[in-house]
């Protein structure tokens, strides 16, 4: 399970190195093999390649001549990346999702349970704003759900 949200920093070759906590459960559930893609909401999503494989068999099976989900296709399976995490535990994010999720130095790797968020700074913070604006609504479906 991946929680929390981590501050980290880009090197100049496009690595982060990934909190130590994660990567001992990132090698416990997947040898250290990651599938990384690109988000609708410019940020880059990072599952571990045994959950990352249902989602694709998914993704596969949606109608080739709907152009809705051709476009789906497209952003997801189209920039994702199989990659391992390197002896030292970094991560290589490759140019065009640092491009497409506007990463530059400073970025903040998030928990979603299953898998990670991975957002600039800038990006990050406009969420947050967003979230915890006085007139902010939860999604209908959280109508339910307390804490």
């Amino acid at each position: 399970m991946f929680r929390g949200a981590a501050a980290l920093n880009l090197d100049a070759k496009g690595r982060l190195s990934v909190p130590s906590k994660h990567r001992d459960a990132l090698q416990a559930q997947s040898g250290g093999r990651l599938v990384m893609t690109a988000h609708p909401h410019r940020c880059v999503l990072l599952y571990p390649q045994p959950a990352w494989v249902p989602i694709e068999d998914k993704i596969n099976s949606l109608p080739s001549f709907d152009p809705v989900a051709s476009a789906w296709k497209r952003l997801l399976l189209g920039h994702a990346e199989e990659f391992e995490l390197d002896g030292s535990g970094r991560l290589l994010v490759p140019p065009v999702l640092r491009e497409l999720a506007g990463l530059e130095k400073e970025v903040m790797l998030v928990g979603q349970g299953n898998y990670f968020e991975l957002w600039s700074k800038d990006g990050w913070s406009k969420q947050m704003d967003k979230a915890f604006a006085p007139d902010a609504v939860p999604p209908p479906s959280l109508g339910e759900f307390s804490l």
